[in-house]
């Protein structure tokens, strides 16, 4: 699989997700300087609310374009069948029980953990290293052994690229 469609296939993905984060701002922004919601009294606070709402949607947007810039400058390294899963590993992992199913994909990143792309057919999930299963993976090698989920399940580490 090529690493470098499949992040700019994340980039794309997450400038999406901030173009909505800087309309939402744009709208939070403009909703808590409106005339229409000046407090009528002590107890109305509409605009104060809308204000907040926009300062958490700026911070929102400050870590996004972090995260943009951080995918957009990634070294990628390609990994062989006995090296350890580090930043950048493409992961395949397969369940017994999931056997008629493609094996999941995970990318692992240093942000963007949740991230979610289509590409090549494929679902890839982006996960962090400080993420329950990025602590799982790190260090870890093709063909051994996890669990996780609930309940548990056993898996065992198919493919690192």
């Amino acid at each position: 699989m090529n690493k470098r469609a499949l992040v700019k296939a994340i980039i794309a993905r997450l400038s999406d997700e901030l173009a909505l984060n800087l309309q939402a701002a744009r709208l939070a922004a403009a909703g808590a300087t409106d005339e229409q919601n000046k407090a009528e009294n002590k107890y109305d606070t509409r605009g104060l609310e809308l204000s907040y709402l926009a300062a958490g949607q700026g911070r929102q947007i400050v870590e996004a374009e972090a995260t943009i810039a951080l995918f957009r400058a990634l070294a990628l390294r390609d990994f062989g069948p006995l090296e350890a899963i580090d930043l950048t590993a493409l992961i395949s992992l397969e369940s017994p029980a999931n056997s008629d199913e493609p094996p999941p994909l995970y990318f692992l990143a240093p942000r963007g953990g949740g991230t979610e792309v289509r590409y090549a057919r494929r679902t890839i999930l982006v996960i962090t290293p400080q993420s329950p299963l990025g602590q799982q993976l790190l260090g870890r090698r093709k063909g051994d052994r996890i669990s996780f989920g609930r309940p548990a399940t056993e898996h065992h580490i198919a493919a690192v690229c």
